[in-house]
């Protein structure tokens, strides 16, 4: 004799605020890290700026 299994208990979670959560995380810190290596990259561009500059 087969079981008769609800949809709702059948499923493995269900989509919610945990899921929602973990990928705005998972997003802010992608950009996060992008800010960070383009601010990384700024400053390593203005440092060799100046000291590859010759004065006058």
């Amino acid at each position: 004799m087969t079981k008769i299994i609800p949809a709702q208990k059948a499923r493995q979670g269900t989509r919610g605020r945990h899921v929602l959560l973990v990928l705005l995380a998972g997003l802010f810190l992608a950009f996060a890290a992008w800010g960070g290596a383009e601010f990384y990259g700024e400053m390593i561009d203005q440092d060799a700026s100046q000291t590859t500059a010759t004065p006058g």
